[in-house]
């Protein structure tokens, strides 16, 4: 993992692009001229450091700048990296007064820049990537956790079907749907036997959860994958929607709950650090606050919903293991990202047992 003394500067900001990234200036010059109100050229292109999913650009012309997410280039796995459901959820979302970047178009020709992308605004603020936020009052550190949680409330009550996204997920169990879709994942990019996984593969099915609500499910719902104004705690822009759907909200808010069980390592985790010192809230403090915004009596036994979260984050970091294997992956990070699976899959199985596995 990230040191939390170089994480601003290994994920943090931009890159040139690498000489190896055939994408083209003049082609995105070309298409956004005819597709983008209001646009004029030239384009200049840099990288976003952090991710390693769907790669990432800044897009400067001489009064503007916006944001090119495009499919990473080459063979790609089923169903993964929808940057036409990113596009279409953004595109639902942002008319709702909900925190997304203002969509400006979608290219499904692949002929273009050699992959399918979408344009959209730039939104300007902090990137938060530790979850301890150093150098943070207390009380900051506080309003930043309430402000997280109170987005997440926000994008389970938005009416998903005034907004044009009542088709955007399957109806049934969305558990159901997720574990066998991240078990044909793993499947798919599998490098080597892990008994955890198959061990989790036989348990999770035959253990699900009654769904009780629906809801927009963001599925990856965590601090740098936001952006904050610049002067105050409040989330101006949430980010990287590839795995939402509609779904049970208890995904969301479990997968949001796993930073107090996760161990501090300069990124989301915070085990082990909250409380009035630091003004992190408990996740005591979290589920009051996020029942109260969506009027809920409370949460379930989490454990099964942990084994589940780290169940499904092994399938995806797998995924980028596979990529490196076949050179596709989009990160500098990726690398370090991979050597994570067998202890991501190890922690799901432990919360399993403590499931009564």
């Amino acid at each position: 993992m990230i040191g939390r003394e170089d994480a601003n500067i290994t994920m943090v900001g931009t890159i040139p692009v690498p000489e190896d990234d055939t994408i083209d200036p003049r082609a995105v010059d070309r298409w956004m001229t005819g597709h983008t109100p209001g646009f004029a050229g030239p384009v200049a292109l840099s990288k976003f450091k952090g991710g390693q999913s769907n790669p990432t650009y800044r897009v400067d012309t001489p009064s503007k700048s916006y944001v090119l997410r495009r499919q990473p280039f080459g063979k790609l796995l089923p169903s993964a990296h929808a940057v036409d459901r990113e596009y279409r959820l953004i595109a639902g979302l942002h008319p709702t007064g909900f925190a997304v970047p203002a969509p400006f178009g979608l290219c499904q020709d692949p002929e273009v820049i050699g992959s399918m992308f979408y344009i959209m605004e730039l939104v300007e603020g902090r990137n938060l990537w530790d979850g301890s936020l150093p150098g943070m009052a207390p009380e900051g550190r506080r309003d930043i956790y309430n402000a997280m949680v109170d987005t997440l409330a926000a994008l389970h009550n938005t009416d998903y079907v005034a907004a044009g996204l009542g088709e955007y997920g399957k109806p049934g169990n969305y558990f159901e749907r997720q574990v066998a879709r991240w078990t044909k994942q793993y499947r798919a990019s599998e490098t080597e036997h892990m008994p955890d996984v198959e061990a989790l593969i036989d348990w999770l099915p035959r253990t699900l959860p009654e769904q009780t609500r629906t809801s927009i499910v963001h599925g990856d719902y965590r601090i740098d994958n936001m952006i904050f104004a610049a002067d105050e705690a409040r989330v101006t822009a949430v980010l990287d929607w590839e795995l939402s759907t509609l779904g049970d909200p208890l995904a969301d808010f479990s997968y949001f709950l796993m930073n107090w069980v996760t161990q501090p390592e300069g990124r989301s985790g915070v085990m082990g650090l909250a409380g009035p010192e630091t003004g992190i809230p408990t996740i005591e403090d979290m589920v009051v606050r996020y029942c109260k915004a969506t009027k809920r009596d409370g949460v379930p036994q989490l454990d099964w919903y942990f084994a589940y979260n780290l169940f499904r984050l092994t399938g995806i970091v797998q995924g980028i293991k596979k990529r490196i294997v076949d050179g596709t992956a989009s990160s500098a990070q990726a690398a370090k990202t991979a050597e994570r699976v067998p202890g991501l899959a190890s922690a799901a199985w432990g919360f399993a047992k403590r499931a009564g596995a």
